[in-house]
């Protein structure tokens, strides 16, 4: 079947591009042959395709739903991946899905690395087990059954990384957890190791707790293990061993701050909203619930987990401003965004020493915030932690991808 596809030419205005008549077969053509290849699943803002290509690997197909996401993935990162954004001349994209449940698994390209920031989701179970089918109708089905047509099409996946929340292994009392180890170490055949890792240990001032999943396909990658880096020391090397996290880098929360005369008024919350929060903590703590808003300044070791609801009164992650006579302020998009290790050059910085950190180094892609803000704080907070994700892309081309190119090459 042939299609009219859009060839993107980088420099050009979109009404200059030229257009080809040429075949879906000719357009999987122009994808690289060698380089290392991935498909970025759920992909959100694009927090994997970032580490992935810090190690030189190449995004063949991406898929994700959320309309406002999809603009800021593909704003920010059609440069370094032009062929992902397609089209034919239908307008539709032919390597960027926009629901995993519509997808043709024929037209996704072969690679070597599945990334997938799942949602967690109950398993529908009655009776005996029944492995992959027992994942029927959630979006991990959607995973598996990538992985099982290319297996069955002589092109299986060498390695899935996949991330959800810490509580995933608590699920319906472990069976979600049990079920999906079940289905990538017997029905799809990879070894796993699984991990939760912090991010407030690898360079951002966050404590954002994730469970990471790492799957390697024996057969082609003759490992027996794989070691978990837990941290990132002050060199920027990898922490093997929790007992020596107190070696890890050094973060403050003013590190993300924007000068404080470029942040807007807007962001310092109202008497009526700073009232409620102070209400709603006392409340909760005189009935033992224990939640309600957290205060944190500039010389804070770290913050707490930022999520997609920050947008609504920021109570999580609130800045004093006591000192100047003011209500706390939320953080502004920049600095949510930078929370999450993405560099973001905003209106800079107001400390001098954040300027060189290693979340802000030259060699790093920029992030543009193109969207609202409510969409900003949305997206930032349903992202993974980048240097986390970096890292791990980091050892799995260590630990796995080398030793693999090492075994065949020795053949």
């Amino acid at each position: 079947m042939h299609f009219q596809v859009c060839c993107i030419v980088a420099g050009l205005p979109e009404c200059w591009q030229p257009q080809y008549s040429i075949s879906r077969q000719y357009a999987f053509a122009l994808l690289p042959k060698k380089q290392l290849k991935f498909i970025d699943l759920f992909a959100g803002i694009g927090g994997f395709h970032y580490a992935f290509h810090s190690i030189g690997a190449k995004c063949v197909y991406a898929s994700e739903w959320d309309k406002n996401a999809r603009i800021t993935y593909e704003e920010n990162l059609k440069s370094i991946d032009p062929e992902l954004f397609l089209k034919d001349a239908e307008g539709n994209y032919l390597f960027f899905n926009n629901d995993i449940n519509d997808a043709k698994l024929e037209d996704i390209p072969d690679f070597d690395i599945l990334c997938a920031g799942f949602p967690c989701q109950p398993f529908s179970i009655a009776g005996l087990r029944k492995g992959f089918e027992d994942t029927r109708g959630t979006l991990f089905f959607n995973i598996a059954n990538i992985v099982k047509f290319k297996t069955e099409h002589a092109n299986k996946p060498k390695i899935l990384l996949l991330e959800n929340v810490k509580g995933l292994k608590n699920h319906m009392h472990g069976e979600t957890f049990s079920i999906l180890l079940d289905v990538l170490q017997n029905d799809l055949g990879y070894e796993t190791r699984t991990m939760v890792l912090n991010a407030k240990y690898f360079g951002v001032p966050q404590n954002r707790e994730r469970l990471f999943f790492v799957c390697w396909d024996k057969e082609q990658i003759p490992v027996d293990d794989f070691r978990f880096p837990f941290g990132l020391d002050s060199n920027l090397n990898p922490i093997y061993n929790k007992e020596d996290l107190d070696k890890c880098i050094a973060t403050i929360v003013g590190d993300i701050f924007e000068p404080k005369a470029s942040i807007p008024e807007k962001m310092t919350i109202s008497d009526k909203m700073w009232i409620g929060h102070q209400v709603r903590k006392k409340r909760n703590k005189e009935n033992g619930k224990g939640f309600g808003y957290s205060m944190y300044n500039e010389h804070s070791k770290y913050c707490s987990t930022i999520s997609a609801r920050y947008w609504k009164d920021g109570s999580e992650i609130l800045i004093d401003q006591s000192a100047e006579g003011k209500n706390p302020r939320k953080l502004t998009p920049v600095e949510a965004g930078r929370l999450q290790g993405y560099k973001i050059s905003g209106s800079g910085w107001e400390s001098a020493d954040a300027v060189n950190n290693q979340n802000n180094n030259k060699n790093l892609p920029e992030m543009r915030i193109v969207v609202s803000s409510k969409e900003a704080y949305h997206q930032f907070g349903n992202s993974v932690a980048l240097p986390v994700v970096r890292t791990l892309a980091k050892e799995i081309n260590n630990q796995l991808l080398r030793y693999a190119a090492k075994s065949k090459h020795s053949r």
